[in-house]
């Protein structure tokens, strides 16, 4: 049996990231025998594009944030001419009493806003300078003085900013409970700027002031502007297959991870169930992307309270619908990048992002497709239904919020439900991390890669690929001069 430097298992955006960052610091005389696995048949984990009929959409992940790690993987795997920007001006609304609102996205958009009234921006205003009560109430030293999202933003920001900005938001990022969710571990900036600040503007402000140079950017890679959200032509799905096609017969599809064991030579054997049976292999290194509820029954024997830490990880139920309808049923032009609703509205849709306004292309002339998303941490009865009850609910939403009275009937493009979409972030999250680290400690050359840990988006995966690769290549270094 080969003895692999490093076995990657999960073949999304987080281990193949990973694994190019670590084919890349290989030099010639040191490259690393790198192995990655995937259970499904394909790569890209949750990231879902699909065309057909003149259609393209996503059923996961819809565009990325350009970060620099993101911006610097694509271009080095050939994919500079494929990026697509949508328009940064573009507004985002929400749905607040019956009326589409654009968000406030600079003060003086706040100040003309109709989506707060006068009282309520006095009190963003206020609270943002740093006139803050303190946090406390016997709910709080129950929660060993952990705020939710709810209880930070509605006293700092207020209950109108808290409901009607921050939760859609929350509904749209984390599809989860502001009243669960950690305001720390959710919205780390946020919290550690009215630390440091004493309130969010002064925050800002010092934190700003304090932030290390930035790094010359590199020529090769194209410049962005802040609120641009990305993609490419051909969709989401062009990045994991070019990093794929990159790494070659390194990645394995269809391999099932059922057994993973220490040895007394401080390496790993891995057991797998795959289309040619069973096939076992040995390395020094190895990184876990699965999610949390995978890695906990993979790590049950191996280290007990790791896997108790990573099953308290929640994941709630999510369906993404992907429906056209003719530009003629739809009210007016959309321009824009979709909108939020909050809860509360007599809307059981989380959000619809206007796909075909937002990146050209997506839609045959005369057509204009919406995703929509619905279910989430507070409406957990969404997996209960099947799809034609799913797409009842939505298609009623729309005709609420986007479309001509008596629309008939749309194109179903796809009704995906995520059984387990999205880990959520909620009241003693970094316990949980921080009960993971230590029992690691007991498994040197073992590590976990996730979007449970240190955020959800795309860039958040590529950048934490890119850590845990350092960290894997400098662990294997250490080995290396050790024997």
């Amino acid at each position: 049996m080969e003895l692999l430097d490093t076995l990657i298992v999960g073949a999304g955006i987080s281990g193949l990231s990973l694994a190019h960052a670590l084919q890349k610091e290989a030099t010639s005389a040191s490259s690393l025998k790198i192995l990655v696995t995937e259970s499904q048949g394909r790569v890209g984990g949750n990231i879902t594009t699909v065309t057909a009929e003149g259609f393209l959409w996503e059923e996961g992940p819809n565009s990325f944030s350009p970060t620099p790690e993101l911006m610097k993987l694509a271009v080095d795997v050939g994919l500079k001419q494929e990026l697509i920007f949508a328009d940064r001006k573009l507004p985002r609304y929400v749905y607040w009493q019956k009326k589409l609102q654009p968000v406030p996205m600079t003060p003086p958009a706040m100040i003309q806003s109709q989506l707060l009234s006068f009282p309520g921006k006095l009190r963003a205003l206020f609270g943002a300078l740093g006139f803050v009560g303190p946090a406390m109430g016997a709910g709080l030293s129950q929660q060993r003085d952990e705020e939710t999202v709810s209880q930070f933003f509605r006293r700092h920001l207020g209950t109108e900013v808290m409901q009607r900005l921050v939760e859609p938001f929350v509904s749209g990022v984390y599809a989860g409970d502001p009243q669960q969710l950690s305001a720390a571990a959710a919205f780390g900036r946020v919290a550690k700027m009215a630390d440091v600040g004493g309130g969010l503007v002064a925050g800002a402000l010092l934190s700003a002031k304090n932030r290390p140079k930035k790094i010359p950017a590199d020529p090769n890679v194209p410049k962005t502007r802040p609120g641009e959200l990305g993609s490419f032509k051909q969709g989401l799905k062009a990045l994991p297959e070019a990093i794929a096609a990159k790494l070659g017969d390194r990645v394995k599809l269809n391999w099932h991870l059922t057994r993973l064991d220490r040895t007394e030579r401080e390496t790993y054997i891995a057991v797998f169930s795959t289309p040619d049976g069973q096939q076992e292999v040995e390395a020094r290194t190895v990184v876990l992307t699965t999610p949390a509820y995978v890695t906990a029954d993979l790590l049950q024997s191996l280290q007990p309270e790791v896997s108790s830490a990573l099953q308290a990880f929640t994941y709630p139920t999510v369906a993404c619908v992907v429906l056209a309808y003719p530009q003629s049923d739809v009210k007016g032009k959309l321009v824009g990048f979709g909108n939020l609703i909050p809860r509360g509205q007599g809307i059981r849709t989380l959000g619809t992002i206007w796909t075909s306004s937002l990146f050209a292309d997506r839609a045959p002339a005369g057509w204009q497709t919406l995703s929509s998303y619905i279910g989430g941490a507070t409406d957990s009865e969404i997996g209960n239904l099947d799809s034609e009850e799913i797409v009842r609910e939505v298609h009623r939403d729309l005709s609420r919020i986007l479309l001509k009275p008596d629309v008939p009937q749309p194109k179903v493009l796809a009704v995906n439900v995520w059984k387990r979409a999205i880990p959520q972030y909620n009241l003693g999250h970094f316990d949980r991390l921080q009960q993971i680290d230590e029992g690691l400690k007991s498994l040197p050359g073992l590590y976990l890669c996730s979007n449970y840990v240190g955020g959800v988006a795309l860039g958040d995966c590529v950048r934490r690929g890119f850590d845990r690769a350092r960290e894997v290549g400098k662990y294997l270094q250490n080995k290396q001069s050790d024997s």
